[in-house]
């Protein structure tokens, strides 16, 4: 059995994350490492932005290192905030976020970034700077309101129901393809998205990133 090369750092969640979700195994077609951050719940990453996550992030990231990775990854957009502050103290490549991958979409489709992410009221200019996409045109869409998806995954309040999620994926993009025809490619900041990229590409044909598009980038460059 081949050996996993990609390490993967986890939040503490609760919620199930079917196929196509980052913390789910069988999303890849390659072996993938798991290590649960202590202490990174979605409060912290996501509405706080706390710093003193980093410290776990990198012992936990080292670990990784110690055991043989070659690059390593996580299951939230968010930590690209940390992308510096981790990444500095690896000797392998690090990829905090989905959002590394902003310039490559708006270099090559040739305008405006569309990023429909789980809290809009959370995504501050900081984590663009973190890494490095805050030269260009971004258009942030939030799924704050949407009651199915919100309630899993930012407040894991309630059981995941894919269906409702679903609708609203499907939903809040249509929305923002409508309201922004300007967009030339989307990127999912949230890696709770991806499992919803085909009911996305029902009523966008816009090319669309997302975590799993970079964690199978990742797997060819090693």
């Amino acid at each position: 059995m081949n050996k996993a090369k990609i390490g993967i750092l986890m939040l503490e969640t609760q919620f199930h994350r079917p196929i196509g979700d980052i913390g789910n195994k069988d999303t890849f077609s390659f072996p993938i490492a798991y290590k649960i951050v202590k202490g990174a719940s979605i409060s912290r990453v996501v509405k706080e932005g706390n710093r003193d996550l980093i410290e776990p992030f990198v012992q936990a990231a080292k670990e990784f290192e110690r055991e043989g990775m070659k690059a390593i990854t996580t299951s939230c957009g968010f930590l690209a905030l940390y992308q510096k502050d981790i990444q500095q103290q690896l000797n392998i490549p690090f990829y905090s976020s989905s959002l590394l991958q902003i310039p490559i979409a708006s270099i090559t489709a040739g305008g405006p970034v569309g990023v429909i992410t789980a809290s809009k009221s959370s995504l501050k200019p900081a984590h663009f700077e973190g890494v490095h996409a805050e030269q260009h045109h971004v258009i942030v869409k939030g799924m704050d309101e949407m009651q199915a998806f919100s309630g899993t995954i930012i407040r894991e309040e309630i059981a995941l129901d894919e269906a409702a999620v679903k609708a609203e994926m499907k939903k809040a993009t249509a929305e923002f393809v409508a309201a922004h025809p300007e967009i030339k490619a989307i990127i999912l900041e949230c890696t709770n998205m991806p499992p919803y990229k085909k009911v996305i590409q029902e009523v966008t044909d816009l090319p669309i990133f997302d975590s799993t598009t970079l964690v199978n980038y990742i797997h060819s460059t090693i």
